[in-house]
């Protein structure tokens, strides 16, 4: 049988792309498999037009249960272009042995990149100077006043792939990083030259800056809550790229108010509900946050030490690239009988 392979849940851009690299990894067999491509989700409706298809690649909306894998005999490996799977019934793949694999990752530096972003508006006072440019007004002065990185302290809750990059990027300003983790990666504090707290009370009482990188877990829900904001040490500036539930909204507008943050940059809401995944944001059929409404109405936005992008943090062309990069490389891997970035069934 000629070997199949159906593409869900790409826009044309993502096709051309696909096509050409598939293309490029080996062009003998791209000519002798049957390609398609859907801007739509793989779903009960459709699924009949595929029954042939040997391997998916789908994102999060398409649900992949039973009753679709009943009408795809011929499936043996499903690509989910996102990092989580919990779209896909991994036990009843294991009972047909079909095999996943998913992105692990794709967007560790743009993340880390976009929180100094942040930083470094607040620090140097970047939008109220173009503000005040655009308007006329070429004054400096103490009301334009930021102050330098280097020396200051930087707290990093959460030392995966994006707070390590986040860590470099500190080094490189020659900041003193200190870190927090329920699972303190040794190895990497050596190589990296940072240092772990023992506990969170403790970063939080010893940070210039606190920038997250964790999960939103129900462990780290709240991390940094009316209950502990009182401890965090004055002036600091916080920063989040990570989830919005990880700090309560009271606890960061208690912070302002009280001095306790000099700044604040956020690039997520604790309000935001229903995002697994980043790439999800771009998507034509997302609807269940509206970014824009949410936005405009948060009392956040009302303070001139506070910065807000609309999660836009993971949105770089190399990230976005990097998830169809990955995706071929995992359809690739399956027919070169070598299959990568597989998961299971817990």
């Amino acid at each position: 049988m000629m070997p199949s392979v159906s593409f869900f849940e790409v826009e044309q851009w993502e096709e051309e792309y696909l096509r050409a690299a598939l293309q490029r990894l080996d062009r003998a067999f791209i000519n002798g498999m049957t390609l398609t491509f859907s801007p739509d989700r793989l779903s009960t409706e459709n699924v009949k037009k595929h029954k042939d298809v040997q391997v998916l690649s789908v994102f999060i909306f398409s649900r992949i249960d039973k009753a679709i894998l009943d009408q795809l005999p011929n499936l043996k490996h499903i690509n989910t272009m996102s990092t989580g799977f919990d779209h896909i019934d991994l036990k009843e793949c294991a009972k047909r042995a079909i095999t996943v694999s998913n992105v692990p990752s794709y967007g560790e530096n743009t993340v880390a990149e976009h929180a100094f972003a942040l930083l470094l508006c607040l620090s140097r006072k970047v939008l109220p100077s173009i503000e005040r440019t655009r308007k006329g007004n070429f004054e400096t002065g103490p009301a334009l006043r930021g102050f330098d990185l280097r020396g200051k302290t930087i707290g990093v809750i959460g030392t995966g792939r994006i707070g390590r990059n986040a860590i470099k990027y500190a080094k490189g300003f020659d900041m003193n990083v200190i870190a927090f983790d329920a699972m303190p990666n040794v190895q990497a504090a050596k190589d990296l030259g940072f240092t772990y707290e023992k506990d969170l009370a403790s970063l939080l009482a010893k940070s210039d800056v606190i920038t997250l990188h964790a999960p939103d877990l129900p462990t780290t829900h709240h991390m940094i809550n009316l209950g502990n904001v009182d401890t965090i040490k004055k002036g600091c500036v916080l920063i989040n790229t990570a989830r919005g539930g990880l700090i309560e909204t009271e606890a960061i507008l208690r912070g302002l108010d009280g001095g306790i943050f000099s700044g604040v940059g956020l690039d997520v809401l604790e309000e935001e509900t229903g995002i697994k995944e980043e790439k999800q944001l771009l998507a034509r059929n997302y609807e269940k946050v509206n970014l824009k409404t949410l936005i405009q109405q948060h009392t956040l936005l009302e303070y001139d030490n506070v910065i807000i992008t609309p999660h836009n943090a993971f949105n770089s062309a190399e990230a976005l690239q990097r998830i169809l990069d990955t995706s071929v490389e995992n359809v690739s891997a399956y027919f070169k009988h070598a299959p990568t970035n597989l998961v299971k069934a817990p």
